[in-house]
């Protein structure tokens, strides 16, 4: 393997640049951004982790007057167009604020978070405050901000009076790149205080973009794309760039070329069956797009430690709770949609790309929307598509985009599964399991499997889940065996206070018919193991053993007391 630096978590620009770590081009970005001279603001919306704020760190770095950047952009894409580069590179004030850290349990904290943002914006144009060219007013509101003594009419200002003083400054419109712009609104509407939120970030939104004398051209990012009569209102020449639009669809994320660059590079070029089948399948545009996390992360972790099975990185940038929202909503049916998509399938329905967070559980339709903007859905093409479900306009077909995303579906189902189950009446179960009631048993699971969501195409991995979730949490021992291959019951469920067990091996039949022959195979197994007797050692009295077969929906239960 081949020692590269690779900037896992790096999204500096110039950092990047400067320590000769590993850059994927994406300067071509530029270009076509300044093709349409128009549009005043530019919206560009993608899921996490797939480059945003590298993308604007790149745009910064590129045409701040205050900065001498040629060097860091030597040798790629944009420096070969040296008119472009005459006009734009290093010529124009830029202000670039990042809003991802505005978060907070109520508004006053998050509403802190946001002027210490400001202020330490704000620390890095001093120097404006000696300058006869600027106004003495946006003087005296800039200096409110930054010592946090302003209002919150003045703090909605915030962006353009700080563009007012530029402007003056160096006698030109100011270049505005504002990252992640809704992360202040979504957190707000998980912790009850949107109104307010939207209040503040709407009027800093709506004092920068609309009729500003002192704006060249602004470029905004974040994951969704907010109604524009919610935020954007009254903005002029205002175009939006999805997941869904072509015009970038290569500068977000890593495209399969590039990918098997990289891992020729690091001479992992053999791994790219593996790679694509985790980490790639995202539809951007027309392009097929990997997430540039997942592949930086897994490359990284491959030369340093040697690792050769890919990881799920991206489920550990958030809590993934958008799934268990929508699995939550009883009055949504979307049990068969799942299963279909878990299963490898898609599905067909209307998205709608212009969101507002306050309703963004309002429809099943805004929750597939959400779920397709923020990366745990694709589009997939329509010649994919079968030629009788080839999806109208105003529809798309979805589909898990990969290996990961995947993993991410099956351990919230199991996790949405297990709290339910933890949260509802057992005691019916639990009578019957601990009595030897194996009709009634076999009628409970087949109702509860009924309900539930199915994954991996019912393979073992499923049953056992929905098994251990069904006595999770009930005050027992619950011994699994199932991941470890040790040769020991599938589950063993210990009462200590009584001094009784549970000892549980599944099968899976192939055919309803032949439930009950796998079920006494199941029996068999735990007779020629002696599993109960082993446990009867351990001083427990009663033990109940219990063969469970499977075939999808279906399931039989048979027992035998030692």
């Amino acid at each position: 393997m081949k020692e590269i630096r690779l900037p896992v978590g790096v999204s500096d620009f110039r950092k990047i640049r400067e320590e000769g770590s590993y850059y994927i081009d994406k300067t071509g970005l530029i270009e076509e951004l300044l093709k349409t001279k128009d549009t005043e603001v530019t919206l560009i919306t993608r899921p996490r982790r797939f480059g945003k704020t590298l993308a604007m760190s790149m745009l910064a770095h590129f045409f701040d007057i205050r900065e001498d950047s040629a060097v860091l952009f030597q040798g790629l894409k944009v420096s070969e167009n040296k008119e472009l580069c005459g006009r734009w590179m290093n010529r124009y004030p830029v202000l670039f604020i990042s809003f991802k850290d505005i978060d907070g349990r109520d508004f006053s904290i998050a509403y802190e978070r946001l002027q210490g943002q400001l202020v330490e914006v704000f620390k890095k144009f001093d120097y404006l405050l000696k300058s006869d060219l600027v106004n003495e007013e946006d003087k005296r509101v800039f200096s409110l901000i930054k010592s946090e003594n302003a209002n919150q009419g003045q703090v909605s200002r915030a962006l353009s009076v700080l563009m007012s003083m530029l402007a003056a400054y160096y006698g030109k419109p100011v270049i505005l790149l504002l990252d992640e712009y809704d992360v202040p609104v979504a957190k707000a509407n998980l912790n009850g205080y949107y109104r307010e939120m939207l209040d503040v970030i709407k009027g800093m939104l709506s004092t920068a973009l609309k009729d500003n004398p002192s704006l060249q051209f602004a470029v905004v990012s974040g994951c969704l794309r907010i109604t524009k009569e919610s935020i954007f209102t009254g903005t002029n020449n205002f175009t939006t760039d999805t997941i869904s639009d072509r015009r970038y669809d290569e500068y977000f994320g890593f495209t399969n070329k590039e990918v098997k660059r990289l891992l020729l590079d690091a001479g992992l070029e053999e791994r790219l069956e593996l790679v694509q089948q985790w980490y790639d399948g995202y539809r951007f545009g027309d392009m097929d797009i990997y997430c540039p996390w997942d592949v930086l992360n897994y490359v990284d972790r491959a030369l340093v430690q040697g690792m050769e099975k890919p990881q799920n990185f991206w489920a550990n940038t958030s809590d993934n709770a958008v799934i268990g929202q929508f699995l939550d909503r009883t009055d949504f049916d979307v049990t068969e949609k799942f299963e279909t998509l878990l299963s490898g399938g898609y599905i067909i329905e209307a998205i709608n790309e212009s969101l507002t967070y306050d309703f963004l559980t309002s429809s099943e339709e805004n929750l597939w929307s959400l779920l397709y903007m923020t990366g745990y859905l694709t589009r997939v093409k329509k010649e994919d598509a079968k030629d009788s479900e080839r999806p109208e306009d105003k529809y798309t077909a979805l589909r898990i985009p990969n290996a990961e995303v995947q993993d991410i579906f099956r351990k919230s189902v199991v996790e949405w599964f297990n709290k339910k189950a933890a949260n509802s009446d057992r005691q019916e179960l639990f009578h019957a399991l601990w009595n030897g009631e194996t009709e009634k048993l076999t009628k409970l699971l087949s109702d509860l499997l009924f309900d539930t969501i199915s994954f991996h195409d019912y393979a073992e991995s499923f049953y056992h889940a929905f098994v251990t979730g069904l006595v999770a949490g009930a005050g027992y021992i619950v011994e699994s065996n199932y991941e470890n291959g040790l040769g020991r019951p599938d589950i063993v469920i210990k009462d200590r206070s009584s001094r009784r067990a549970l000892v549980i091996e599944a099968k899976i039949a192939s055919s309803k018919e032949r439930l009950d022959k796998e079920c006494r195979a199941a029996l068999l197994q735990i007779e020629k193991k002696e599993y109960a007797r082993k446990i009867e050692r351990s001083g427990f009295h009663k033990v109940i053993c219990y063969g469970i077969a499977f075939y999808k929906k279906d399931c039989m239960v048979k027992s035998l007391e030692k």
